[in-house]
């Protein structure tokens, strides 16, 4: 391993079987024996589909990751990127050795501390205070460099009140904030980061990208984060890696990276719900010009065009509707609330003005629920996509946006 690279990932690939644990049955597990002793290959590996979550297959056996290589070089943040499903997690995991490659290997030098689930290594019934040492003797730390650095950990958290709290009753944004704090002040040589910081309020995620770029240019550190949001990942990162189906689509600048799982995100221009068996449910999504007609190709900017959902209720007591667009950083940027009561089980056509004139250009998501108080009937975080040409100005009366913004355009609601 080259003396400024720190970790090097060789053809890691992980396989899994589908509905079972371990391999699942006694034949595979004397199948296997028999191959090892007699020095053949493992029979199980020559089988198995790609993972490819949206799609039923023929083989019980899946590939979550396949010949998976790359390195990482001291105080690099290496940014992992692709869609759910794509191995983004299984592959963190065999990094911080909470499971075992099938095939490949890793090369690492230091020690290594994860976050990848909101209280990953923390014990409910343990104080905040007792978790911070549990987690350092984890790392291998002793009880002097922890205390060394328990007053730090602590104001950075901004938990202190609840410091001496078992964990079990903090809310998962405390937790997060808790481990985070761990994670970052204890040292590593590699720090492992997998979307929680997600969980955590916008001032938090704020400090917690600070504090990642901190250790990675003043101290030297290797950081590898997983996030959706393309604007913090971009803002972080210098490198990427864009993962699909547990294989690397593409490895480069973090520029390139995110501009090539933006393309190859999977564009929907009209959406069509062919089960019936839901009691509520968004039935068809799509976009049409102020004739009505359906629009499948790019839109234009001084133009108008409405966004359509035709929904088919079976129970209207209490349903309640709403949509938002998502710009291509997957950043909310327009919520359209429906604030009307549905008043019979019917179809509904409902229908709004697309605010094109104050986009930028670029791709667009439309993500969109149907539900009441206790039950979610439909969801999801892409119904359909859109491409909006036009300049790169995200523009109001002169004033640049920030933020989500709530659209006053009036629906126009019909039965059908």
């Amino acid at each position: 391993m080259e003396k400024d690279v720190i970790l090097k990932v060789e053809n890691i690939s992980k396989q899994y079987r589908l509905g079972t644990l371990g391999t699942g049955t006694i034949t595979h597990d004397v199948n296997r024996w028999w191959h090892l002793i007699r020095g053949k290959e493992d029979p199980y590996l020559k089988i198995g589909e790609i993972n490819d979550r949206s799609t039923k297959g023929s083989s019980e056996y899946v590939w979550a990751l396949k010949d998976i290589s790359f390195e990482v070089k001291k105080g690099e943040i290496l940014g992992i990127i692709g869609k759910n499903g794509a191995g983004k997690s299984t592959l963190l995991k065999i990094l911080s050795k909470v499971t075992g490659p099938t095939t490949g290997a890793i090369k690492s030098k230091g020690r290594i501390a994860s976050l990848l689930e909101v209280g990953t290594g923390f014990h409910p019934e343990m104080t905040g205070r007792e978790n911070i040492f549990l987690n350092g003797a984890i790392l291998g730390m002793t009880k002097k460099e922890i205390q060394s650095k328990l007053d730090e950990i602590i104001s950075f958290s901004g938990c202190e009140r609840y410091i001496d709290t078992p964990v079990k009753r903090y809310s998962s944004g405390m937790t997060v904030r808790l481990a985070f704090a761990v994670a970052a002040f204890l040292e590593p040589d590699i720090l492992v980061v997998d979307e929680v910081l997600a969980v955590g309020d916008a001032e938090f995620q704020k400090k917690a990208i600070g504090k990642m770029q901190d250790i990675s240019s003043t101290d030297g550190r290797t950081v590898l984060f997983v996030s959706h949001n393309m604007a913090a990942v971009k803002n972080l990162c210098s490198r990427g890696v864009v993962l699909g189906n547990g294989r690397t689509l593409f490895s480069g600048d973090i520029d390139s990276a995110v501009n090539f799982y933006l393309k190859n995100t999977k564009s929907v221009k009209k959406y069509k719900n062919n089960k019936t068996t839901k009691l509520n449910y968004i039935a068809e999504v799509f976009i049409s010009d102020i004739n009505g007609k359906s629009i499948l190709n790019s839109l234009k900017k001084k133009k108008e065009y409405f966004l359509n959902f035709i929904l088919d209720l079976n129970k209207v007591e209490g349903v309640k509707f709403g949509t938002t667009l998502i710009s291509e950083m997957n950043e909310p940027i327009i919520s359209f609330p429906f604030e009307e009561e549905f008043k019979k089980t019917s179809k509904y056509h409902l229908k709004i003005k697309l605010p094109t004139t104050i986009l930028k250009g670029g791709s667009y998501f439309v993500e969109a629920a149907l539900w009441n108080a206790g039950e979610v009937y439909d969801k999801s975080e892409e119904y359909i996509s859109f491409d909006l040409l036009g300049d790169s100005k995200l523009e109001k009366s002169g004033e640049k946006i920030k933020g989500i913004v709530l659209n006053k355009e009036e629906w126009l609601t019909k039965n059908i």
